[in-house]
């Protein structure tokens, strides 16, 4: 994947008139900067355990990871998450500026679909791919979580409590939709039956909600020289998350629930799903 990622995007040293390289390099260092690789890792191994290799998958793997970059680019922003720390780096707009990361991230997004146009075949299963990614990234996917997320925080500011329900509602969308949709897309290079296809629609619902639960643990029990970014910050800034509303040892609960929800929906897999299986294990050891 690093190496796939490395040679999408674009070259600073660009052609006259392509990509200026500025640009270039802000898409470089924020996409190239590390992570865990999840989405693009849950494509693959979806389109695996239907039976296709994963080559087949590499295309939309790709634009998942180039989708999920934007979005940290754009949350980092002083108008979102006001964050200077990403992956142990200056965030995008610290290392260039605000105008660069905004730019940056929109250019992430709309080459996310390029990508999948031009590398998915038959133009059928392009096109699927193509509505599953607009579906999980936008107004009632991702982007519209985020908006939820937002009006939470103001809620916070006016004193006005939530629940643990409407904070699920929230990361559905916010988290789990672009978790979610590896699954799918996945499942839909692949030519799987519906069956197949909805097995990993469930499991990633499921993984999608526990890896949220685990990522607010961690910032509330997490180290942030492993992590490489600042803990703390979601209740600093008011933020709803479930250690909020269940307490430390409740979330741990509800995550251990999440992973064993996900790993009981991939029995119409058989040992197909071993891989998927083992990831919705690990991720409740994840420490970073």
């Amino acid at each position: 994947m690093e190496d796939a990622l490395a040679a999408a995007l674009p070259e600073p040293e660009g052609s006259e008139g392509g990509c200026p390289g500025r640009l270039a390099s802000a898409m470089r260092y924020s996409v190239l900067g590390g992570g865990k690789r999840l989405r693009p890792v849950l494509c693959l191994m979806a389109a695996e355990a239907c039976g296709a290799p994963w080559a087949d998958a590499i295309a939309p793997a790709l634009a998942l990871e180039l989708i999920h970059t934007y979005s940290l680019i754009h949350d980092d922003l002083p108008a979102m998450d006001d964050d200077d720390l990403r992956r142990g780096r200056p965030t995008c707009h610290k290392q260039f500026d605000e105008a660069t990361a905004i730019l940056a991230g929109d250019g992430l997004l709309t080459l996310a679909f390029e990508l999948v146009a031009k590398g998915v075949r038959p133009a059928e299963s392009a096109a699927e791919c193509v509505r599953l990614l607009a579906e999980a990234a936008g107004p009632s996917g991702m982007v519209g979580g985020q908006m939820a997320d937002l009006q939470a925080e103001e809620r916070s500011a006016e004193g006005t409590e939530g629940s643990a329900a409407e904070l699920e509602a929230i990361h559905r969308r916010k988290t789990g939709a672009l978790l979610r949709a590896p699954l799918e897309m996945g499942a839909a290079v692949a030519g799987a039956p519906a069956a197949e296809r909805e097995a990993l629609a469930a499991y990633g619902r499921a993984v999608g909600l526990a890896f949220q639960v685990v990522d607010d643990l961690l910032d509330v029990v997490g180290d942030e020289a492993k992590m490489g970014k600042r803990v703390g910050k979601d209740s600093g800034h008011g933020k709803w998350t479930y250690p909020r509303f269940l307490g430390v040892e409740g979330s741990r609960e509800k995550a251990r629930q999440l992973a064993h929800e996900a790993v009981a929906a991939l029995a119409p897999l058989g040992e197909r799903g071993g891989r998927l299986r083992e990831l919705a294990l690990a991720l409740l050891e994840r420490d970073c």
